[in-house]
């Protein structure tokens, strides 16, 4: 005991830590860790939402039976249905309308569309058909003519209950002037303004088509209509018929299952184009747009065909896609009003519903009765199959028709494209646009700009960082490193703003120059370092480590400046006096004012900061021991830096050129102001480009919640998350390896 507290003596003793101490370390270690974990959790919230929003994209349609309706007395003829699916209109061979109550299947409604005491003659109707993807119904007369008529629906509201009725314009009467020759097919189209167009076969192997044309007084406001009528012989008998609205294409199918196409000017048909095509034709259809052309088969096969012209040559029709075949003989085909999207049906009640663009099989199934009469509603929300006495309703969910892995990252072949492309158009002028949203152009967008700053960046980041640490003294440094810093808090807007009004112009009024910039420049700067070199070196000795930097600048200013006096001169020596003249000519490369130059300018300067303030603590960080072992064996400076500093500090220097990535591939203002925004597939840095994040920013405040566009933007906004993780996974293992191969120098 005597001897424990003499050896306690002699130490001081600890002071108790205070209460209030332990209480705060810990409080902050808590409020740390909760503050650490609350970022992690929303940037997994923010990850999980989006993944939702974008999961819709991989889904296909459903396609419900729901309702089902039958007769006592069967109803014949073709029918339409309205928008609100609450009315199904049947065309009678009496020439009445007549209305059906989907509700409970009772006729609310019959609309007699001739004045039988004038138009008597024209019954009884014959071969009642609706045309695909429009309201419209038409039928063949009892003297071979044909009656058409356009089925508008209006709404109105009984207190809180929508009263839906038919309410059809007055029927027109199509005469061929074949001299009751019979009509074996038909095809009708009615615009809006009530101009229509009808063609059709006749028994004794002719075409001939009618165009009704409608003027309007210009103060009286009096309609008049005038008829035009023509034909031509057919060497062929025509199986299936379709035209467009305009009567200026007429397709036809022969029984060898020859594909016709006859072009129709000032009503003239030209010579018709066959394609021999394959097995018998059953079916031909027109989609939205009347560009592409819908082919059934007896076989059961579905393809889909549209002129295409190449180079110089005319156009030719061309297959362009083949979808999955149903069982049987194709009798339907019933294109969407929306969409690219159709249905198709065969003889057995085998369904299926496609898309055009996407080329995808949305979903197929069966019908316990022959499909045939059917009609898909305006708003692609369902079909109705009919056989005269029963008629059933599927329902369609279908949001995202026009997403599939090729649509989205292949090459697909649209409407009047030469060849497939990678293209991205989310809208048009009109609703038969077919939306093209390949993420292909914008990942090489987002690349291209990447690339074009950091072939800037880079080199001034790294190399700057490594002479800032390493040569200059440090009461330069103290200067020096600050103001680059700086340069990071500049506002990207301002930069874009800047580079998009200011320096595109001058890059187009100096492009020769810039390029003399980049001979000029290196010259100049290793001429300085020689003449430096060789001066006396009780002369150098006086300055501090980095003075010859004054040099420098003036050398490249004088560079910089020679450069563009000499853009005039150097422009008519090597380009005959006009540099996007000659680069068009020789290379085919078109100048755009908003170009990667300009962006790579503008960005790289964003960058660099970043790069050289990561990169420039990389250097400083290296021991000293080291570098003081390397002098002292007899290398100089020169020979120190690169042998041994840089490799010690190439962890530090790759990632900082990592984060620079980062941030060039994440800019989005600079990139929105300074370039064009055109999604093309072009490394070229004459022209432009639109990038991940730039495309969200434009399109985002368009782009109906919810809409495929909407979701699309998401997918960019995912393929951005996933491109930066795997570049800073890579550079992480990457900079690992370095770490631990260095690490023992």
């Amino acid at each position: 005991m005597g001897t424990s507290s003499a050896r306690n003596q002699g130490r001081p003793e600890r002071a108790p830590t205070a209460r209030g101490r332990l209480i705060a370390d810990k409080t902050a270690r808590w409020a740390v860790t909760a503050g650490g974990l609350a970022i992690i959790a929303s940037i997994l919230g923010i990850l999980v939402f989006i993944l939702v929003e974008v999961a819709p994209l991989a889904g296909g349609a459903e396609v419900e039976r729901q309702r089902e309706w039958s007769w006592d007395e069967p109803l014949p003829g073709a029918f339409l249905v309205d928008e609100h699916r609450s009315s199904v209109a049947f065309l009678r061979d009496d020439a009445h309308l007549t209305v059906v109550s989907t509700d409970d299947g009772r006729i609310i409604e019959e609309i007699p569309l001739l004045d039988l005491e004038h138009d008597g003659d024209l019954l009884p109707l014959q071969s009642a058909k609706g045309v695909p993807g429009r309201q419209i119904l038409y039928a063949t007369t009892a003297d071979q003519r044909v009656l058409a008529v356009r089925v508008d629906w209006t709404v109105t509201f009984d207190g809180a209950r929508r009263v839906v009725k038919a309410d059809p314009d007055r029927a027109i009467v199509f005469d061929f002037g074949v001299d009751q020759s019979k009509i074996d097919l038909a095809a009708v189209r009615i615009d809006p303004d009530g101009e229509a167009v009808a063609a059709a076969t006749t028994e004794d192997g002719r075409l001939v088509w009618v165009r009704r044309l409608v003027e309007e007084a210009l103060f009286s406001g009096e309609t008049t209509e005038s008829w035009i009528r023509n034909g031509r012989p057919l060497t062929r008998a025509i199986k299936a018929i379709a035209i467009d609205e305009q009567l200026e294409n007429i397709y036809g199918a022969s029984m060898d299952g020859a594909l016709g196409w006859w072009r129709v000017r000032n009503d003239q048909a030209e010579d018709p184009q066959w394609v021999r095509s394959g097995d018998p034709i059953t079916r031909l259809s027109m989609l939205i747009g009347d560009r592409s052309l819908v082919v059934g088969r007896f076989s059961g096969a579905l393809e889909v065909w549209f002129p295409v012209r190449r180079d110089d040559e005319p156009e030719r029709l061309t297959r362009i896609r083949q979808f999955p075949a149903l069982a049987g003989p194709i009798r339907e085909i019933v294109p969407s009003m929306r969409n690219k999207g159709f249905v198709a049906a065969t003889e057995e009640g085998n369904i299926g519903l496609y898309y055009s663009t996407s080329g995808r099989l949305l979903w197929a199934g069966e019908s316990d009765l022959p499909a045939s009469k059917m009609f898909m509603t305006p708003k692609a929300n369902a079909v109705f199959v009919s056989d005269g006495s029963r008629m059933i309703e599927f329902a369609i969910d279908n949001p995202h028709p026009e997403v599939s892995l090729k649509a989205l990252f292949g090459k697909v072949w649209y409407e009047s494209y030469p060849e497939p492309a990678h293209v991205w158009q989310s809208s048009g002028g009109t609703d038969d646009f077919e939306p093209k949203l390949s993420m292909v152009p914008l990942m090489i967008g987002t690349l291209k700009g990447t690339v074009y700053s950091l072939l800037l960046a880079i080199p001034l980041g790294v190399f700057g960082a490594m002479y800032t640490s390493q040569f200059l003294h440090p009461s330069y440094k103290r200067i020096v490193k600050p103001t680059v810093e700086v340069m990071a808090a500049l506002p990207s807007v301002v930069l874009g703003f800047l580079a998009g009004l200011w320096l595109a112009p001058r890059i187009e009024q100096i492009l020769p120059g810039l390029i003399l910039m980049f001979l000029l420049v290196p010259i100049s700067a290793v001429a300085v370092g020689f003449a430096w070199r060789s001066l006396p070196m009780s002369f150098r000795g006086r300055f501090l480590p980095g003075a010859e930097t004054v040099l420098y600048i003036a050398a490249v200013s004088l560079a910089l400046w020679c450069a563009i006096r000499l853009n005039t001169p150097f422009e008519m020596l090597l380009f005959g006096g006009n540099a996007q003249e000659w680069l068009l000519e020789a290379t085919g490369l078109q100048y755009d004012q908003r170009n990667a130059i300009v962006v790579g300018l503008a960005m790289g300067f964003a960058v660099i900061p970043i790069i050289f303030s990561i990169a420039e603590d990389a250097f400083s960080n290296v021991p000293n021991n080291l570098i003081s072992g390397s002098l002292a064996l007899g290398a100089n400076r020169w020979q120190t830096v690169t042998r041994v500093v840089l490799p010690s500090a190439s962890p530090g220097i790759f990632s900082a050129i990592v984060i620079g990535f980062g941030r060039a591939v994440g800019e989005t203002m600079i990139v929105l102001m300074a370039t064009g925004n055109t999604p093309i597939l072009d490394w070229s840095p004459f022209n432009g480009f639109r990038t991940l994040s730039a495309n969200i920013a434009v399109e985002i405040p368009e782009a109906p919640l919810g809409g495929t566009l909407y979701r699309a933007l998401f997918l960019a906004a995912v393929m951005l998350f996933v491109f930066t993780f795997v570049i800073n996974t890579v550079a992480e293992l990457v900079r690992q390896r370095l770490r631990r191969r260095y690490a023992e120098m």
